[in-house]
């Protein structure tokens, strides 16, 4: 065993490097959330017998991707 402690051991390499790393992928990320503030579409009027299912964008879009 070494009785010398070093102020950088590997453990706080590891540990700075990672987040180092973290602070790269938020800062990186943080931008493109930022931007993404688009405008909501208006609401569509109740139907006047129930029912209310409307194949809108967002729901074609979920069928796309359940696609084999």
């Amino acid at each position: 065993m070494n009785d010398k402690s070093s102020p950088l051991s590997r453990r706080n390499l590891f540990a700075g490097a990672a987040t180092v790393g973290a602070v790269a992928a938020a800062a990186s990320v943080l931008p493109t959330v930022v931007k993404n503030n688009l405008p909501v579409a208006p609401a569509l009027p109740k139907p006047e017998r129930g029912g209310g299912y409307t194949l809108s964008e967002h729901v074609q879009q979920y069928y796309k991707t359940t696609r084999i």
